[in-house]
């Protein structure tokens, strides 16, 4: 059977929607609901990838997803301090703590995106893992940030976009990873489902980002940007 071009997105996360809108096929969105509970001693590269795959499954099991030939997108971000996972902050309060943890250092965010195929239970896999180089940013900066609302829904208690906190600097990957969908790589996942989007997706990327990208080309084969 051919595959359509018809994509679900397992995620209501907005950021994700205006990321994926990107590929240029036509797509719906629908949360999944799955523990995101850490499992004892697990990496946190298991960790994303696990549970970009558990929300992909979800869907389907929640009675979405069943379009002939649909692909179902799964994904999940973590930011990783010193090898410790920082969830999104309980409150506030949480939410000051980790931007005081993180200020002034460099820690990483794992981006894990799961394409599966629910009529051929097929899943492909991809992971993201980028430096992230925290400003230093002042009190007075973060608490104003913290005021705003906008960290309380974000993994690390910060999102890289927020053009008026900008809490990154000298930020070498892939931006829209860090946002939580790295595209190049749902390029590559895409292709090897048998979906190319025609879409110049880099430079869309980046034009939408206003970031300068220097790592598309090795993520990227030259056959994909042909």
């Amino acid at each position: 059977m051919k595959m359509n071009k018809n994509l679900l997105l397992a995620s209501n996360s907005p950021r994700r929607r205006e990321l994926l809108a990107l590929i240029g096929f036509p797509y719906q969105s629908s949360s999944a609901d799955v523990d995101e509970s850490i499992l004892p001693n697990e990496a946190p590269a298991d960790y994303v990838l696990r549970l970009a795959e558990a929300k992909a499954r979800a869907c389907v099991e929640s009675g979405n997803g069943k379009c002939l030939g649909q692909i179902v997108i799964g994904s999940d971000t973590a930011v990783v301090d010193a090898g410790a996972i920082l969830g999104k902050p309980k409150d506030a309060s949480d939410a000051v703590s980790m931007l005081r943890q993180l200020r002034g250092r460099t820690h990483q965010v794992y981006t894990a995106i799961a394409l599966f195929n629910p009529e051929k239970d097929e899943v492909c896999t991809e992971l993201s893992i980028s430096d992230v180089p925290m400003r230093d940013y002042s009190d007075a900066e973060l608490e104003a940030y913290v005021q705003t609302g906008d960290p309380l829904d974000k993994a690390g208690a910060y999102a890289i976009q927020n053009a008026e906190f900008h809490p990154v600097e000298k930020f070498d990957g892939c931006f829209a990873s860090v946002m939580g969908l790295p595209l190049c790589h749902l390029t590559r996942s895409l292709k090897k489902m048998g979906l190319k989007p025609e879409t110049n997706v880099p430079a869309l990327c980046q034009a939408t980002l206003a970031y300068d990208c220097s790592i598309y080309n090795a993520v990227l084969r030259d056959d994909i940007l042909e």
